[in-house]
């Protein structure tokens, strides 16, 4: 009688979105590349108890951000979830889950050797060399990513290395996450991590490649000639212009022109929509920019990843 009850173990089950996104992120990420980024700084274990896999690691970081997990819910939903142990490669009948604190420890390593920029570098050079070339237009925005404004913690004080910042009528308090965005392909290709209180026009220099014909940006990036042209010398501003003068009139022609240029300059919003909505990376979850810096770097590396999942796939 059990074994014809375990013969039919999950016989109606059928697959969730969970385990097509799963299948499908199991099938374009470059795994090898990857981890070959971080194996020079990967412990060998030699002369303690062997390391958990590099990839299986690697797998379990990319679980945190997918589906925006702290250490201890990860291994939680390690424990509790099939299709993630599966994704991972974790046999409950076999072995334990790595713990929060390995999971800490790797995050520590990455942190501490900037080691999220340069997962985000790797995934550039693997996609253009699938085709996905970098351009000659690019898109540069800046969004707020919070913090915790509170004082009702053990330093009784706010993190020092976030700033506030007014948006409209409203303030924020937190960092912002400055990206250049291609403007054929949609994908990422720099980043720079500042307090919520930097301009948007200072990172400039840090989001162009160099080779840009033209650069598109909102009004915050208007009358900037100088800063985009001091690294790319030969790019046209396509910024959007500001359209009410001082006694608050509309220039419909100024107004025109930016809804055309509007609908190049959209394409950064969706990069912001698969790192803030699908990733849930809207509030900062560390304490200091270099952390939080890590943790948006490879949020960057695999929004890439999946706004390509098509092209991939093919």
């Amino acid at each position: 009688m059990a074994a014809d009850q375990g013969a039919g173990f999950e016989q109606y089950r059928r697959p969730t979105k969970r385990d097509v996104f799963l299948q499908t992120m199991n099938e374009i990420v470059p795994w090898s590349e990857l981890c070959e980024v971080i194996k020079p700084h990967y412990a060998r274990g030699e002369g303690g108890r062997p390391p958990i896999g590099l990839e299986r690691m690697l797998r379990m970081h990319f679980v945190q951000h997918w589906f925006n997990l702290a250490d201890e819910a990860c291994e939680e939903a390690l424990l509790d979830s099939t299709s993630l142990g599966r994704f991972v490669g974790i046999d409950l009948g076999r072995e334990r889950v790595p713990d929060a604190t390995t999971l800490l420890k790797f995050r520590r390593l990455l942190s501490e050797h900037k080691l999220g920029e340069k997962l985000f570098a790797k995934v550039g050079e693997v996609l253009q060399a699938k085709g996905m070339k970098v351009g000659t237009g690019t898109i540069v925005d800046a969004t707020i990513i919070g913090a915790p404004s509170s004082t009702k913690n053990a330093d009784k004080a706010r993190d020092p290395e976030m700033h506030q910042t007014r948006k409209g009528q409203q303030w924020y308090f937190g960092m912002k996450l400055h990206i250049g965005v291609d403007s054929q392909t949609g994908l990422a290709h720099s980043a720079v991590v500042t307090a919520a209180n930097v301009h948007d026009k200072h990172p400039i220099p840090d989001l162009l490649h160099g080779n840009e014909q033209r650069m598109y940006g909102d009004s915050a990036y208007a009358s900037q000639k100088e800063l985009i042209h001091s690294k790319a010398p030969k790019a046209k501003d396509f910024t959007n212009d500001r359209v009410r003068n001082r006694n608050g009139e509309v220039d419909e022609v100024k107004r025109g022109k930016n809804r055309n240029k509007s609908k190049i300059r959209a394409r950064v919003e969706h990069v912001f929509g698969v790192v803030k909505r699908l990733w849930g990376f809207n509030k900062v979850r560390y304490r200091g920019l270099a952390k939080n810096a890590t943790r948006a770097f490879t949020a960057l590396a695999l929004a890439n990843i999946f706004m390509s999942r098509k092209r991939l796939m093919a």
